[in-house]
């Protein structure tokens, strides 16, 4: 049985879709249980009694705007984040799935859950949307803006290994986002990055992309430092939402585009659910020694539920267990 915490009280529209996800996972897989953490009061609307799921009471919780979470973190441990993260640390859960505020769950993952000695660094993986609608990694998307070129390299062996084992591909690519695709492009972090990623044997590395290739790239994991691939996320985000706005406002600003939206009705619903997040689920929070997925701070019932499934998927491949393993066979060859 694969055993997830839950912080029922983490996103923008908690705890009402956090809950509802979770009872819709239970009821899709049979082999989890979950312990959901959060008020009881708040929460009682929409529990329903299901033999695999056990709610553990806390009024307290992060608000999504939380400016210090070291702070809250000293100061009150049994935030409702806090506890599902240390359930998941005394060895009763094997993952956590949150939709509270990112900086909070990275936080939580150092002081709680610590990070896997085998990695140096924490990365944000969210999955992008791609033309192909089979998604792309992308890492790192905004835990560290400070990185060594070794550290992409680890990023890209966790990443490879999890494209492989979870996403079912084929000797996963990885490639480097970058200001144009030969090989001498970018900064000097960029070339030595490229240089580690061309020769590592753990790697399928097909070199740089540039950032219009984000969601047309055959690549199945887009690398670069925190800086970098969080200003690619948040411009995709933007573009997405400003493309919406644009098509709904020609959809209405005639009697025939409006008739032609209506027989357009089932494709505008495939592209829009093309560049739908909650499609997809959470952000993997890459580098902790347990799993930790950040679904999306405005989740709806389908979304945080998708965000369930990734962590039940991470735990039922050993993700962890196989980039600790493969890092340290890396480490002994560079010793």
């Amino acid at each position: 049985m694969i055993r997830l915490a839950v912080d029922g009280m983490g996103g923008d529209y908690a705890p009402e879709p956090i809950v509802k996800g979770t009872l819709r996972a239970l009821k899709k897989f049979d082999n989890i249980e979950i312990t959901l953490f959060g008020d009881e009061v708040k929460m009682a609307p929409f529990l329903e009694q299901h033999p695999r799921l056990h709610v553990v009471h806390t009024p307290y919780y992060l608000e999504m705007g939380e400016k210090d979470p070291i702070k809250q973190y000293r100061t009150n441990k049994e935030l409702s984040m806090f506890l599902a993260m240390q359930f998941v640390k005394d060895g009763n859960a094997d993952a956590v799935v949150s939709a509270g505020p990112t900086q909070a769950l990275v936080v939580g993952g150092h002081f709680i859950i610590r990070r896997m000695p085998e990695m140096k660094r924490v990365a944000i993986a969210p999955m992008m949307p791609s033309y192909d609608q089979r998604g792309r990694l992308l890492l790192d998307s905004g835990a560290n803006v400070d990185f060594k070129p070794e550290h992409l390299l680890d990023f890209a062996i966790y990443a490879t290994i999890m494209a492989e084992k979870v996403l079912n591909r084929t000797k996963p690519t990885v490639a480097l986002i970058n200001i144009g695709t030969e090989d001498s492009k970018g900064r000097d972090f960029d070339k030595e990055v490229f240089a580690l990623l061309k020769a590592s044997p753990d790697v399928n590395f097909v070199g740089n992309i540039e950032p219009k290739e984000v969601l047309t790239t055959e690549a199945d994991i887009m690398i670069s430092d925190g800086f970098t691939a969080n200003i690619v996320m948040k411009t995709v985000e933007g573009t997405a939402k400003g493309l919406g706005m644009v098509l709904k406002r020609e959809i209405k600003s005639s009697i025939f585009a409006t008739i032609g939206a209506l027989f357009m009705r089932k494709a505008l619903k495939r592209f829009k659910q093309s560049l739908d997040p909650s499609e997809i689920g959470g952000a993997l929070l890459m580098g902790f020694s347990s799993v930790v997925i950040k679904a999306q701070g405005s989740s709806k019932e389908y979304g945080f539920y998708n965000a369930i499934r990734q962590a039940k998927e991470m735990v039922e491949a050993n993700v962890i267990g196989l980039v600790t393993e493969t890092l340290s066979k890396k480490e002994v060859k560079a010793e």
